[in-house]
């Protein structure tokens, strides 16, 4: 038993650590051979203006008047050059952003370890393949192409980190420097024999990346006033360059230019997710090489490598826009070729890697022989059987998984188990407890419901929590005193304590929160005491009689205690209600297995928690063990997501744990609000663990645990596959988060197996031992 859960564990353990591997390592490969098309191309420059920040519609659209807030860009768009909306991916960040222009792929999230400040696999870009590259603009964009190109060819002039300040008064600087510094630099080269000579090259980029419309985009919105005038000032400088560029040059025809931003913005001045005020931006094309406007989709690094003739960047995945190419059919057939060997060359280089690095067992072409043996296999069911049971199975999980997404699929899901009985015998057999499991179902059917973030506390509900565990422990106390044995002044004992628990974490409760109100703190011996209720949460229950029905209500008295202390509304009720539905549970079950003749009824208040490992009688598996484990793995899910978390910290609420502390400590609060999720756990793991003794036998017990464990694969398995290692940032946390989620829930259930054992098995006394009564 112990090697079977530790090669378990071991698996789970690889498969978790699997996703980090195989989506979060670079897939970019070094290797390939240089590909460009042997014809001459028809630009000896490119110009790239990269207005960082320019939503597309603040540049297309026109201003109240009816006027076009970039008259130049708009003169280029009708009469010179080819134009559209382009489409940038998220994360919709600068870094990536220009890393798609410009070397041709979607940059791997593994840059984000140094913070998209650095590259974290050198690649090929444009400019490293160009004669000379002159880049004039951020600090954090241009060094990135620098860095690592082979040779000294491309020269970046930034300013200094310090002027891109969202504070400052005018950030159109930003871009009338990077203008000054441009014009400067031509001025230079007609007095330097060597510069003169460089800039005359063929082969060469200029690259302007303006800054600007970003900065006051994040201070001021994009519908400022501020943002409005900065596109009209980027229009009249982009104006001046091109004048320039032309007059320097001659008017020969030999320059190419585009215009285009790395990223939208969002109406609130934000970036990196992925709606369409983010994604969508312009992009404008003219000079020599380029077509008259036309409607077509275009990847920008090879279209401008393709314009001056120089090498496909050797990562890039792009596909070359021939329809933007005004150029010779052989030379846009000859590109075309050029473009599909620099991307085969890349399949290749991977294939022979992975081949080298891999067992050559494993490394073989993917066999059909095996679908055909599986399909086969699965036609010797009777047809009928097994469709059903495959419908009923793959609905099943699938709707635990969409309540990953979608809180409410758990509310459909035990709105369908409130019917449970009635689509049974149950309902003839045992009438009462039937309608009890409809009632708490369908009211456990509402906690999915409820909001998840931006709620306000409301001590009110945690005060009725309260109220109501006072009420079951007088329930429970009645009960004991009507009881006549040697043990009831220990067990009374018991629960009056967790009855003061109980009051006292009311009191800390409303005291701390009308103290926080006054701004005078968290009182010192409120804390002290909110320490003292945790630490005995855990120890007063195994004070209590070994009885199930006792023992269970102690485990869920203490631990309301502490939920209380970490509750700030309506999820103090939740652990009382799946409380009340798993004692109901333990019910139903019993019936079920009394009515299928594996066990005997017996009366809960007479069965006691016992520590047994054994395996002593073995059985077939049935459809009933199926179901049972299904339920189980719903629960558990329900523990999670009912008590209105996400898969996202920002659903969990600091204020939950100022009982406690309110000093901001990561770790401590951390730990106490991963505690306030692992109480339903605990749960309902404790439910898990009395059903088998009320059926007095382990195989069923094995047999749960497994189909159980068996349920959580086939939904992590689903959440593997959607791991996103793109997109914006809530998207692949939220994607790692539900995988680890999953992941984690398989790993530790067998410790929270084993803490549900031992809290319902362990028995320890106050005072010396019990007395023996000969009869």
């Amino acid at each position: 038993m112990l090697l079977f859960f530790t090669l378990g564990l071991l698996v789970h353990f690889v498969f978790f650590a699997s996703i980090f591997d195989i989506y979060f390592t670079s897939p970019l490969v070094h290797g390939m051979t240089p590909q460009f098309t042997p014809l001459p191309p028809p630009a000896r420059r490119l110009v790239l203006f990269v207005a960082d920040g320019l939503r597309a519609d603040s540049l297309y659209e026109l201003d109240e008047n009816g006027n076009s807030r970039a008259p130049f860009i708009r003169s280029i768009i009708m009469h010179e050059g080819s134009w559209g909306i382009s489409h940038t991916r998220v994360p919709t960040e600068s870094r990536p952003g220009h890393v798609a222009m410009i070397a041709g792929f979607y940059e791997d999230v593994s840059a984000v370890a140094k913070g998209w400040k650095e590259n974290p696999v050198e690649f090929d870009s444009l400019f490293n393949e160009s004669k000379y590259t002159w880049s004039w603009g951020s600090p954090d964009i241009l060094p990135m192409f620098a860095k690592g190109a082979s040779g000294d060819h491309v020269y970046t002039y930034s300013y200094d980190a310090e002027r891109e300040d969202f504070g400052a008064d005018d950030a159109t600087k930003l871009d009338t420097w990077v203008f000054d510094k441009v014009k400067d630099f031509f001025h230079a080269a007609r007095n330097n024999q060597s510069l003169f000579s460089k800039v005359n090259e063929e082969k060469v980029v200029f690259f302007l990346h303006l800054l600007g419309l970003d900065t006051n985009g994040h201070a001021h919105r994009p519908s400022s006033r501020e943002y409005k005038d900065n596109i009209k000032i980027v229009d009249d400088r982009v104006k001046e360059i091109v004048s320039m560029f032309q007059h320097f040059y001659g008017n020969d025809g030999k320059t190419a230019f585009i215009f285009t931003s790395d990223h939208g913005m969002t109406d609130w001045g934000s970036h990196g997710a992925g709606h369409p005020s983010e994604t969508l931006t312009p992009l404008v094309t003219w000079g020599a090489g380029i077509k008259y406007p036309q409607k077509v989709s275009a990847d920008i690094a090879p279209l401008m490598a393709s314009l001056i003739g120089v090498p496909f960047p050797l990562n890039s995945v792009g596909i070359l826009p021939v329809e933007y190419l005004n150029n010779t059919d052989l030379f846009k057939a000859e590109s075309m070729f050029t473009n599909a060997v620099q991307i085969l060359e890349q399949f290749k280089v991977k294939m022979t890697q992975k081949k080298e690095a891999t067992l050559p067992f494993l490394f073989t072409p993917f066999k059909f022989q095996v679908i055909q043996d599986l399909v086969a296999s699965l036609l010797t069911f009777p047809l009928s059987h097994f469709v059903g049971h495959l419908l009923i199975c793959t609905l099943g999980i699938e709707v635990l998984v969409l309540s990953f997404f979608y809180r409410y699929m758990l509310t459909a899901g035990l709105v369908i188990f409130a019917g449970w009985p009635f689509l049974t015998q149950l309902w003839t057999r045992a009438k009462v407890t039937s309608l009890s499991w409809t009632f708490f179902s369908l009211l456990l059917a509402v906690f999915p419901l409820m909001p998840v973030v931006g709620r306000k506390p409301d001590l009110s509900l945690v005060m009725s929590a309260g109220l109501l565990v006072l009420l079951l422990s007088l329930f429970v106390i009645t009960s004991l005193i009507k009881r006549k044995n040697s043990f009831i002044k220990e067990e009374l004992l018991v629960h009056l304590l967790q009855m003061l628990s109980t009051v006292l974490s009311m009191y800390v409760v409303y005291s701390t929160h009308n103290s926080l109100l006054k701004k005078q703190g968290l009182p010192l011996m409120n804390q002290v005491v909110s320490w003292a209720i945790l630490a005995s949460s855990l120890v007063v229950p195994l004070l209590s009689s070994p009885v199930l029905f006792q023992r269970l209500v102690s485990i869920l008295l203490s631990l309301m205690s502490t939920y209380l202390l970490l509750s700030t509304g309506y999820e103090a009720l939740f652990p009382l209600v799946l409380s009340c539905l798993m004692f109901i549970w333990i019910h139903m079950e019993q019936e079920t297995l009394q009515q299928s003749g594996v066990c005997y009824k017996q009366k809960l208040t007479s069965i006691q928690f016992s520590y047994n490992t054994d395996i002593i009688q073995f059985r077939h598996l049935c459809l009933d063990d199926i179901r049972r484990a299904f339920f189980l793995v719903f629960f558990l899910v329900t523990a999670f997501f009912g008590t209105g978390n996400i898969a996202s910290i920002n659903s969990f609420d600091l204020a939950s744990v100022y009982c406690f502390l309110t000093v901001f400590s990561p770790f401590m609060m951390g730990s106490l609000m991963m505690w306030k999720i692992l109480i339903p756990f605990v749960l309902v793991m404790c439910a898990f663990e009395a059903k088998y003794d009320t059926y007095d036998s382990k195989t069923i017990l094995f047999l749960d645990f497994f189909l159980m464990k068996s349920h959580f694969v086939f939904i992590s398995q689903h959440f593997f596959f959607l791991v996103k290692d793109y997109g914006s940032w809530l998207d692949i946390g939220t994607s790692i988060s539900h995988y680890v989620i999953v992941m984690s829930m398989t790993i530790f259930l067998v410790f929270l197996n084993g803490l549900a054992q031992l809290l319902t098995t362990k028995k320890l006394r106050l005072y010396g031992k019990p007395k023996s009564h000969l009869i």
